[in-house]
Formats: structure tokens, C-alpha cells, sequence
């Protein structure tokens, strides 16, 4: 009886030592600022999925987004990329990533059925922002003619510019 009676105590006392080392962690520590336990709980209240609570309608209106998560895309490359390649139906479109995907069709004309993607990453109207990939049924197309539509969709997006500007 006194025998398992000194396990317990050994087992209690190697569970309390090991357990010792956790807890929360302060500035004296180096490892993370000093705040309070209120102030991160408060923080985390006032989130939900690391994005800021809104607690009426009218707080869609604020800008409380972060900065740093925000994606834009030219508008004009994206409408232009849309007008130009109006021959091909669209499968998905994302505009927050900038990212269309058109499905297989014939250009004006006939020719061979192509299908593309356009990727718009940047605000800027220049051609860094824009890529596109152009393929038929039998692989990638030649590079002029992808260089080409990225002139066409550039093209007409300085003209949707130019037309905004005037307004």
C-alpha cells in the first residue's frame, strides 16, 4: 500500500515539473510583447476569421479592410480583355484575382477553335499586368499570336481610358 501510495505522489510530482514550464509568456521573456490577457482576448472578439467584426449595416461602408490583403486589377484591361475575346464563352471569372477563363471557340471568320485565360494582376494599365494564355485542341498557340491578342486587349483598353477620361 505505502508502495503504490509513493508512485502516485512521483507520478503527481513528474506531471506537476513537466507542466511547469507552460503558461503564458511575457516581454521579460524576449519571446513576445507584453500585453494583457484582456486587451487579446478583446482583440479576438472584435474579429471573426482574422477580418474585423462589423456590427451594423452601415459598417460595410467603412473602410476597415487591411491594405495588405487587398487584390486590384485594371478595369479597363478587364473589360477589354472581355470585349476582345467576346467570341469565346467564359467558364469562370474571378475579379477580385483577376483571372477569366474562357472555353473553347471560333474567332470571327472561322479558323481553329481556341480557348483562353486571362490573367490581370496588376492596377497599372501597362502590358506587365496583363498574360494571357491562348491554346487549340492541338496545344499552345504560337507566341505572335498570343503577343497579338495581348496588343488587341491593351489596345482597346487605353481606348476605354481615353473614352473615361472625356466623361
Amino acid at each position: 500500500m505505502a508502495y503504490s501510495k509513493t508512485i502516485a505522489i512521483i507520478a503527481l510530482t513528474v506531471a506537476a515539473v513537466a507542466t511547469s514550464g507552460c503558461g503564458n509568456r511575457t516581454e521579460s521573456d524576449g519571446l513576445i510583447p507584453d500585453r494583457s490577457r484582456d486587451s487579446i482576448l478583446r482583440q479576438r472578439a472584435n474579429t471573426v476569421a482574422g477580418q474585423p467584426r462589423r456590427e451594423t449595416i452601415w459598417d460595410l461602408f467603412s473602410n476597415v479592410d487591411d491594405p495588405d490583403t487587398k487584390i486590384e486589377v485594371n478595369k479597363y484591361i478587364w473589360t477589354a480583355a472581355q470585349q476582345v475575346l467576346d467570341f469565346l464563352p467564359i467558364e469562370t471569372a474571378d475579379p477580385f484575382s483577376g483571372v477569366i477563363v474562357y472555353g473553347y471557340g471560333r474567332p470571327p471568320g472561322g479558323g481553329p477553335a481556341y480557348r483562353a485565360t486571362v490573367y490581370v494582376q496588376d492596377p497599372a494599365l501597362d502590358a506587365r499586368s496583363l498574360n494571357v494564355a491562348l491554346a487549340t485542341s492541338g496545344g499552345p498557340v504560337n507566341a505572335d499570336t498570343t503577343r497579338a491578342i495581348e496588343d488587341a486587349i491593351l489596345t482597346r483598353a487605353r481606348q476605354l481610358r481615353l473614352a473615361d477620361a472625356r466623361l
